[in-house]
This record gives structure tokens, sequence and C-alpha cells, in this order.
């Protein structure tokens, strides 16, 4: 797996430091520390001279140096930190060094941490200046402001900047002082939250202000003062009264007058004159339909137009009206209550124009879906198919924008939780102080709707807004239900549980069902593997994840049918018929037993890989080669050369005598499965035998990295790499790539379960790394996927498929059918930028290309990317997400490229191809069956659960809703 590339250029700043890094535990220590001190993390007020010189505080600068400012030191312990773990805590802005602040080598994470800072300030007393707060001349606020206004004009500059970030820059806006404003939805959300945690019965409340916030909320608060002042104490009050006192600068009428006479002095041009027209043409009267619909209608001219204004101060006053404009929108789409269903669409139409105006998704990826709106314009009536389609578009605008604050802040927000746990809900402040909250709910509004006319009905546990979940791939679970609501990566899995992830780990074991918040991709291993073996898989949204975290641990059922419906109830209610389910599972399971005679293991040269084709699979080498191979003669000029290390030549070195044991590592193998068929017969439990196998797998794992290759093997093979790459081994990086005769069956794919090692140069890191490729199959991930659907798990016989690297610019994957559309002559694309892409889980640019059309189902929201630099190794870059991945020209070979493969490959099916593009030239790296699980498609009781929909019937935009 990738790392994450804010950790990796962390590390990379932090190796020319001696000093060590900090562990969670030091940190949080050092967090209580400073939460206790009258300063906090600051040492002592100075003066800072314009001169550079500092003072003391009663010796201020003479104006004869040009004055300075005065402020805060900080302790020795927040500047060591600062150098071994890049964490800036307490930020003052003043005097810093803006380029150092905008921290644009470590994708802007010292800016991103001065929100975070500033968050957890509102939602924790202050954090770390909880009694700091009070530090008078710590900070002195109108010089953090003459600095702020400073640093954003200075980074106006930067047009590439804005286009590219634009989402983080209106951020940015709302966190640093520059201004008179200040971000009230974030104090009128934090406040309501520290005033519940203190007094319970605020809670109802609070839920409300989170959720679906008014202006008649006031009221609301104004009551429970009144009802419960005699309960409260004098600090409550002062709570209370606080949190009244923003909502109601936060509610107060937007002034149109004075907002227009600003804009007036701006330069004359198309952005000007729709904003004139907007404010000069509004007041307090205007209806919430037409507010929201022309403020969305403006947000979007401020985003298309903001460079063309060539000053940046005029680029600053634009975009904090925008924020102005946003804070509006958001209370006057609440006002809003839509009746029919033409209004509800026109609704999420405008609310999708203002995601893209506030850069929660991209100018060009609303032009996708405003193409797909349009087509239902100036309709009377749409069919449940139309409707079906128009409620697919609206939902995914719901789930790019959650996804634009994760790509955005997730990586920071995970350092940040590992030592304060109550930075993880920085990222849910954002979404729901955002147009994505109120989008949500009118789309989870038609998706109601669009259920109840389809007879297509969610029935998972009793949970609310149900219409956010829909199936991936149909399967039926049965086992206890974990709810993760953190880093997926450190969760060990059990195979008889089912998983609801924010995220799937990138190397999830074997589980009986899974349901995530961020899908991935629809081609990823993990949801190759899901379909490939009828694991129930279904997305939700991150609010169905929390409602259903009171439900961890329960036994429960859980199913997903052909038409994506999901069911979800606890053990106690199920069906006599859905128990029966497991008892004809337990009997009827299918074991595949992989076919082992045909394997010609006397082959024990190094194979050009040109020499052979697909009928070699299974015999001198795995599919991945034989396939590429077959590839390599459809395709002479998209197909890297390739060598080929045969199964013979891994079985002949098992042959040799393993460390601290009287045996072959082949005997040590075979006699770790007898033993374990032993112990079965002996009635043993599965649990224990199980263990017993991972530790002897374990230690041979272990063994066959420090493997010794044979002299013969590795003088055969610097020859070939002389011969067929035309460099001798060392001087071209390549991937070395598992390929055993136990992947890509008709039954089982085992998508992504063994190694790939990506760019490898050297000499010895070639060697070293074929003994991890051998050793890989071995490991306790790939040992379980195995063990749960073969016979004969111990007949793993891994070959090695060495590739010379191609640094692609992006790479993906595509199936050969509509994944989803059930369309077999359409092609389900994944691309994610630089190498490995799509295979991973990333969130992937992922498309459904038919015959003459492309729709994109997602845009990329992964915030890094690898290259491949001819030094070897990997190298990290930032992603950002201004302009897709794919083009015209990129769509046209794909198409093509389907074409060829669907005339030319052996058998009549769809397959799995893993492509990238190099200056728009395809490079074709890999070819597999694509593997469906056929019982879960035909079982009687999916289909007794899939509704039967007449998707023709029409129903009248009038209809109320």
């Amino acid at each position: 797996m990738i790392k994450k590339l804010t950790m990796c250029l962390f590390f990379f700043v932090l190796a020319s430091s001696l000093a060590q890094e900090k562990s969670s535990k030091e940190i949080e220590k050092l967090i209580r520390i400073y939460k206790k001190d009258v300063r906090g993390p600051y040492y002592r007020i100075k003066w800072f001279c314009k001169d550079g010189t500092i003072r003391d505080p009663k010796d201020p600068c003479p104006d004869s140096i040009g004055g300075g400012n005065q402020h805060a030191t900080f302790k020795e312990s927040a500047l060591e930190l600062r150098k071994t773990n890049h964490l800036f805590f307490g930020e003052i802005l003043t005097g810093l060094n803006k380029k150092e602040f905008l921290d644009s080598k470590n994708d802007y994470s010292r800016l991103k941490q001065y929100q975070i800072g500033k968050y957890l300030a509102n939602t924790d007393d202050g954090w770390i200046l909880r009694r700091g707060q009070y530090y008078r001349g710590a900070i002195q606020s109108e010089d953090e402001k003459v600095w702020g206004k400073e640093f954003f004009e200075w980074l106006l500059k930067d047009t590439d900047f804005i286009d590219k970030n634009y989402y983080v820059l209106r951020q940015a806006l709302k966190d640093i002082p520059h201004n008179e404003d200040t971000n009230l939805t974030q104090k009128i959300r934090s406040e309501s939250k520290l005033l519940a945690e203190e007094v319970p019965s605020f809670m109802d409340i609070r839920i409300k202000i989170h959720g679906q916030p008014q202006a008649s909320d006031i009221q609301l608060v104004k009551k429970f003062i009144e009802e419960n002042k005699s309960k409260l104490t004098s600090e409550q009050k002062k709570g209370f009264y606080k949190l009244l006192s923003a909502m109601k600068s936060y509610y107060k009428p937007i002034d149109f007058t004075t907002l227009a006479s600003h804009i007036k002095d701006l330069p004359k041009n198309n952005t000007t004159e729709v904003l004139l027209n907007f404010l000069e043409n509004n007041n307090k009267n205007t209806s919430p339909k037409i507010l929201v619909s022309e403020i969305s209608d403006a947000l979007y001219a401020i985003r298309l137009g903001i460079n063309d204004y060539p000053k940046t101060s005029d680029r600053l006053q634009l975009l904090d009206l925008s924020n102005n404009l946003e804070s509006t929108l958001l209370k006057e789409a609440q006002k809003w209550q839509t009746e029919n269903l033409e209004e509800n669409l026109y609704k999420i139409s405008s609310l999708s124009c203002a995601a893209a105006g506030t850069g929660l998704i991209e100018s060009w990826e609303y032009g996708r879906v405003q193409n797909q709106l349009d087509k239902i314009k100036n309709k009377e009536t749409l069919t449940i198919e139309q409707l079906n389609e128009v409620l697919l578009v609206s939902r995914s605008m719901v789930e790019w924008s959650a996804a634009m604050v994760k790509a955005k802040y997730q990586d920071i927000v995970d350092i940040y939780t590992e030592f304060e746990p109550l930075a993880y809900g920085f990222i849910d402040d954002r979404v729901r102080s955002s147009v994505a909250l109120s989008l949500g709910d009118e789309v989870s509004k038609l998706g109601g709707f669009v259920a109840n006319i389809s007879h297509i009905e969610n029935k998972v546990m009793k949970i609310d807004n149900q219409s956010a979940i829909h199936g991936l791939n149909p399967g039926y679970a049965y086992g206890k239900l974990i709810v993760v609501d953190e880093n997926p990566e450190y969760v060990k899995v059990n195979a008889n549980h089912i998983y609801i992830f924010q995220k799937p780990p990138s190397d999830l074991k074997p589980v009986a069902g899974i349901m995530t918040v961020s899908e991935g991709n629809l081609v990823s291993h993990v949801q190759l593997l899901a379909r490939n073996l009828g694991i129930p898989n279904a997305a939700l949204s991150y609010q169905n994840l929390k409602d259903l975290k009171k439900y961890h641990g329960q036994e429960v059922f859980y199913a997903v049918s052909n038409k994506g419906n999901v069911l979800m109830k606890t053990a106690l209610e199920m069906s006599d018929e859905e128990k029966q389910l497991f008892a004809k599972k337990e009997q009827n399971t299918s074991i595949i037993t992989v076919p082992t005679d045909k394997i010609e293991l006397d082959k024990k040269q190094v194979v050009d890989m040109k020499t052979i084709d697909a009928s070699y699979s299974g015999k001198l080498c795995g599919p991945k080669a034989a396939n590429l191979a077959e590839l390599k003669k459809m395709f002479p000029e998209k197909v890297v050369e390739g060598l080929i290390i045969p199964f013979g030549i891994f079985r002949e070195h098992m042959n040799q005598i393993m460390p601290e044991e009287d045996k072959s590592y082949w005997a040590y193998l075979n006699d770790t499965f007898a033993q374990a068929n032993e112990m079965k017969a002996k009635g043993i439990s599965s649990k224990k035998i199980a263990n017993f196998q991972l530790r002897a797998l374990k230690k041979l794992h272990k063994a066959i990295i420090n493997i010794p290759l044979q002299d013969d093997f590795v003088n055969d093979l610097k020859s070939q790499f002389i011969q067929v790459f035309g460099n001798k081994i060392g001087s071209i990086p390549v991937f070395l790539r598992s390929d055993t005769n136990m992947e890509d069956l008709k039954e089982f794919t085992g998508a992504g379960l063994n190694l790939t090692l990506f760019n490898i140069l050297s000499e010895e890191a070639i060697i070293n790394g074929i003994k991890q490729v051998w050793a890989s199959p071995y490991t306790e991930r790939s040992f379980k996927w195995r063990q749960s659907y073969l016979a004969n798990p111990e007949n793993v016989f891994p070959s090695i498929l060495i590739i010379p690297s191609v640094d692609v610019d992006y790479s993906g994957v595509m199936i050969t059918t509509g994944v989803n559309s059930g369309n077999s002559d359409d092609l389900t694309v994944a691309f994610s930028r630089g190498a490995g892409g799509a295979v991973d889980g990333q969130r992937a640019e992922t498309r459904l290309i038919t015959q003459n059309d492309d729709y994109l189902l997602t845009p990329a929201r992964e915030n890094d990317y690898i290259r491949l630099p001819q030094t070897g190794s990997t190298q990290p870059h930032i992603a950002t997400f201004e302009s897709p991945i794919l083009n015209q020209k990129n769509i046209k070979h794909i198409r093509e490229l389907a074409k060829t493969i669907r005339n030319k490959m052996p058998d009549n099916q769809a397959y799995d191809v893993e492509f990238g593009f190099k200056n728009d030239k395809l490079w074709l790296f890999q070819i597999r069956p694509f593997v469906e699980n056929k019982t879960a498609k035909s079982s009687s009781y999916l289909n007794s659960i899939t509704p039967k929909v007449d998707a023709d019937t029409t129903i009248a935009l009038t209809t109320k809703i």
C-alpha cells in the first residue's frame, strides 16, 4: 500500500533533523500540560522589531527603526515539536514568513493545522489555550488581521493556486483573521456542543442546530434558558448568552445595499454585472426559493470569474463576498420547503450549482452533472427509470462534496486524531456547515420518494434517512456487526463479522460483509474480491454510519439484493427462511480444487515473455504473465518486454534445507498442512487449527525471504536482462509481480492478494524482491482468502513476472462490461493519477463508457499519487482535481482496446484489464478474467427481496413529495 503523501513529506522534512520524533503519548502529555498552564504553549511576551531585533515588553521598538509588533514567544517544548513532528500548536500569525505558513511542500499542512487548532479551541474551551487564552498580550488581534490581509493578497497573486485549491482557499478565509467577519457557523456548532455536554437536557436542541439549523432555533434557545434558568450555573448562562449572540449575528438579514456599493467599485466585466444585478434586484422580502437559486448562480459566477480581476484586493473582496453569500444561502435553503417533485428537483439543481460555487465539486465535474440534469428540463413527466438516474446523479453531488472535504483534510486530521481524538470531528463539522447539508437533506427527500414509487426500500435496522444507502454487489451474511469510525488500517478483522468502514483498509482480510462510506471505486481489489465471492457490499452516508454505532457488537443478518436495496436486522428478527440460508450455506459452500497435474516444474530457466502465450497459464507460470504475453502478440507496441521466473525455479529452490528444520522448505510446507488435516480428524477446533497454520506459515514466510538463490539462476537472470531489456540488471527500474497458479480461476479471482514491488532498480533490491514475492502467498491475508475458498491452498506455486517500469501519467482498470449497469456492451473504467491507480481502493475517477457516450460515476478524490523515476523507488506527488484525468483521446483508445480484446481473447467473457497512459500513449500491464459470484446473482432469497419495478411508469412533476 502506498503510504500517505503527507506522512511521506513529513518524514522528508524531518530527515534533516537529528531530533527524535515524539510519540502520540508524549504529545498527549504535552497537551495536558499546556491546558493547565496559564500561558499554554507560550513562554513570555516580547517586542519583535522591523530591523529583526527582539526587545523586552517594557522596551518597545522605536519608530526610528520602523516600529514592530508585540506578541508571545513559544516554550522550548512547542518549538521542539515543530522540529520533530512538524506540528504547530498555538500558532501566532504576526511576523510569520508567508511561504513557510502556506507550507505547500507538505500539502499546506501548517495552514490546515491552524484551521484545526481554531476548531479545537472552539470545541474544547480553548484547547491548549484553555487557560492561556487569557494571557494578555500573547496575541494582538489587530496585528493578526493585518497579517491575514497581507497573506491573502500575497497568496491571491497565484492564479494556479486559486484554480487548484479553491475549496481550501475559501475555508482558510473563514479561519484566518483578515477583516471583521468571523466563522459564525463553527462558533454556533461549537458552543451548542459544549453546552449540551454540560447540560444534557439541551441535547435535543443541539441536535436540531447541528442537523437542521434555522432562525427559529433562536427562540428554542431563549425558551430553554427561561425554563432552566434556576438550574443553570452562572458560567452556563454566560455560555447560552454567548450562543444566542452568535446566532443573532448569523441570522441577521444580509445587507444587499452595502454589498452592492462595494461591488460597484470593481472593474466592469461579466462577473461584476452578474453580481450587481443580483444584489440590486434582491431585498429581504425576496422568497427563499429565488434567493437560493440566484445566490447559487452568483457563487458560481465568482468562482468562474475570480481570476479575471487583476488586483488581488479585488479578488479578496470577491471571495469574502462569496463566503457571506454562502452563509445567507445556508439560512435561506432551510427556509425553502419544497412541496412537489418539480420544486425538489429545482432545489437540488440550485444547490448543486452552489456546491460548485463553493468549491465542494470542481467546475468540470459540475458541467458533467449539469448536462445530465438539463435532460429533464421542461418536462412534465418522468419515468421511474429517469427518476432513478436523476437520484443517482443527485446522490453523487452529496458524496463528491463530502469526499472533497476528506480529500483535502483527512490526512492531517488523522495525524491530529492520534493524540487528540476531538480532531476527528473537524471534517464532519466542515461538511455540516456547508451546502452539502441542505443538498443531502433534499436528495434524501427525493430518495425516499423514488424508493416509495419504485417499491425499492432499504430496511437497515431502525435508522433514519436510509435513501443514501445503496448496494454495490449482492449477497447475504450473518455475523457480529462492527462499526469502525476511525483509521481502518489498524483494525484486525474477523472473517465471521460484518464491518462498516469509513473507507475499507487496503489489505482487507476475509469478512462476512462490508458497508463503506467511501466506496473507493467499483473495480478496486477489495470490490472485485467481494463481487467474486458473493460478499454483500453497500455504500452508506457518514450519518448512517454514526446512527448504526448503537448496534455495534450485535449479531445481525445483512443482505444486498440484485437491484441494490439493502436489508439489515438483528438475529432475533430473522425469519426461518433467513436462518435456513446459513444451514444450507454450511453444507453447500463452493470449495475449489486447483488442478496441479499440468504444472511443468522441469522448466528451470528464466523465460522471455514473448516466447509464450495464454496457453502456458497454470503450466509454466501464472495467468498474469501468460495473458500479458498474449497481449504482447495482439498489441506489440502497447506492451513492454517481459521476463518470467517460472514455477520450476521456485520449486527447485524449495528443495533446499530450511534453517532450523531437518527438512526442505517444501516438506515443511506440506507437513504443516498434513498436520492440520490430522488435527481436524481429531476434532480440534478450526480456530486452533488456523492459528497453528498461521504460526507455521509465518515461520515459512520469514525463511523464504532469506532463502539463498542458486548461482545458476542468478547468472541466467542477469544474462536475460541484457538480452531482453537491452540493459544489465540494476540499470533499469522494473516491477516484480507475483503470479501464482491460484488466481484468475473461473470461480476465484485472487485479485491483489500477493505482492507487487514497484520500480526496483538495484541488483540487490531485485534479488531480495524475488524472495519477498515468493514469500507473499504465505502471508496471513493471502492464506486466509485461499484457505476460505480453495480445497488445496498448500499447492500454491508462485511465478514472477518482471517488466520494465513505465512512468505513466495516470493508470487504472477497465472491466469490459457495465459492472452496475448490467450491459455487457458497456465498459467500467477507474483511473487515478500516477502509477498503481485504482487497484488499491483509491477514490478514483470512475466512468461508465458506452458505445456513444461516457458518464462520470465518481471523480478522483485521492489527494496523493506516486510517479516512477528512473532512479528507482517511488516519488510522492500532491493531487488536485481541477481537471479530469481521462481526456477524449484516451476514451477513444479505451473503446478501441476493448473492441480488440473482445474480438481476439479466448472465451466469450468479460475481462479485468490494467493499463496506463504516458503522454496519451496507452500501455497495457495486465489482463485477467472478470469473475462474478453466480450463486449470489441467482439466489432465490436475493431474488425474493429484489423488487419488481416497471421502469416505464411515468410520474408527473406536480406530484406531491
